[in-house]
């Protein structure tokens, strides 16, 4: 329930990510991308769960669908479509990488320090997902003129009802977990929930936009009507239609981007959430890993094929975790409430992001509490560690926080006269990583 109510968001959020115009003025359904967005999550986590066995849910990735709609599906004469088809590639790619021991072997080559950093970026992250969707923690306009990019609520202000509810879960759950209160965080989300609900029908604050800034960050509670499900998105995807539209070279461009970002996007969350767990041994190494790689590699080809984008491993399974969620029967439950979504949006509704994101703070917190496991007497762990952990917050993106620490642990290691202690893979990888940062540089130089 707790990692269910923690990233339910993503049934409301993803159609708006997604409704913008592809290359040819075209849109898609709000109702076809939440109802295929739900269902998707639901049939990929109840897998992770009845065969990896682990209490990892998955959903439609944020990021990957921001850069999908934004990036890729604005270029001239590409549509939705061609679009998922270069997602559904990236993810049967990845499926090869897998199942040839690739992505295992890359996953297996990473240092103890740099795993336990990647435990703590997240945790960094994750707690930023909290403070920003709650609002308590928000970007300053461009106009503002200032180096500061963020600032405390509103003009360094905490302002509206909205703020209260996210204090106030917050609170509570900090003082249930203080005294070792069982299901402290769901308890908390049920709390807040309740709370923002009576606010809702006695002060009606809303919903933010328009200059308005003190309502609901994304969802209002409020129960509307019950709809059927609309599944008409479900194999609306051209596989190598955007190989005609923008060529090969762009095209497998864009393919590696999208391979990059699922590819250690997942693996970075999946060595967070399975340390939380205490599944990951000393070396971080976690128990079924070719069927929890297998399971998301199957997140990008499923999402790409039902029009919603790659799904892959939420960092917000976290909060069950801290619940206490160690076997795949959370995954199941928690699959099984995604389908169950897809027919009772009510549920989605009622439960604003002030309510979970306090779960999302907490959970931070215990996976930032890891970093003294990191050896940093060695700079040449201690370094690529700073960078991974900070570069995840302050850029948004897990991969580029990995990039960062992977790229400059191989460097750093052969000026320090030490190269044969880095795993050949970790070189693979790090060339891999400046490839994906260069990116903009070869598209620009190539004029694609």
């Amino acid at each position: 329930l707790a990692t269910f109510f923690a990233m339910s968001y993503i049934v409301v959020l993803n159609p708006l990510i997604l409704g913008g115009q592809d290359g040819v003025g075209n849109t898609l359904a709000g109702p076809a991308v939440a109802a295929a967005t739900a269902l998707v999550a639901g049939v990929l986590t109840i897998i992770m769960g009845a065969w990896a066995k682990h209490p990892f849910a998955l959903a439609t990735g944020l990021g990957v669908n921001a850069f999908v709609a934004a990036t890729v599906a604005t270029n001239p004469g590409l549509t939705w479509p061609d679009v998922m088809g270069l997602v559904l590639l990236s993810g049967v790619t990845m499926f090869i990488l897998v199942l040839t021991g690739f992505r295992t072997a890359v996953f297996r080559a990473v240092p103890a320090s740099l795993k336990t950093a990647i435990v703590v970026g997240i945790g960094m992250f994750i707690a930023l997902l909290g403070f920003v969707n709650a609002g308590f923690v928000r970007r300053i306009p461009d106009a503002a003129g200032t180096t500061v990019p963020l600032e405390l609520g509103t003009g360094g202000q905490l302002l509206g009802w909205p703020s209260l509810v996210f204090v106030f879960g917050l609170l509570v759950t900090i003082v249930l977990m203080s005294r070792n209160v069982r299901g402290a965080i769901l308890i908390g989300i049920v709390a807040s929930t309740i709370l923002a609900v009576i606010i809702e029908t006695v002060a009606s604050p809303g919903s933010q936009g328009a200059g308005i800034e003190t309502g609901w960050s994304l969802v209002t509670p409020s129960m509307p009507q019950w709809a059927a499900p609309d599944l008409s998105l479900l194999g609306q995807v051209s596989v190598f239609g955007s190989f005609q539209t923008l060529g090969v070279v762009a095209a497998s461009l864009l393919t590696f981007v999208i391979l990059l970002s699922i590819f250690f996007d997942a693996m970075g969350t999946m060595v967070g959430l399975a340390s939380a767990a205490g599944s990951a041994d000393k070396d971080g190494n976690i128990p079924n890993v070719d069927r929890v790689l297998l399971v998301d590699a199957a997140g990008a080809v499923a999402g790409g094929a039902a029009g919603v984008s790659s799904n892959q491993i939420f960092v917000e399974s976290g909060s069950g975790i801290a619940e206490g969620a160690r076997t795949g029967l959370s995954s199941v439950v928690t699959g099984l409430l995604f389908i169950v979504a897809m027919f009772l949006t009510p549920l989605i509704y009622l439960v604003p992001f002030e309510a979970v994101a306090p779960a999302l703070v907490v959970v931070g917190f215990l996976m930032v509490s890891q970093v003294g496991k990191i050896d940093w007497s060695d700079i040449g762990l201690a370094i690529p560690s700073f960078l991974t952990i900070v570069l995840m917050p302050f850029t948004y993106s897990i991969a580029t926080g990995l990039g960062a620490g992977f790229v400059t642990f191989a460097v750093i290691r052969l000026f320090q006269g030490r190269g044969k202690e880095v795993h050949p893979l970790m070189y693979v990888v790090a060339a891999a990583f400046v490839a994906f940062f260069s990116v903009g540089a070869i598209s620009s130089a190539l004029g694609v």
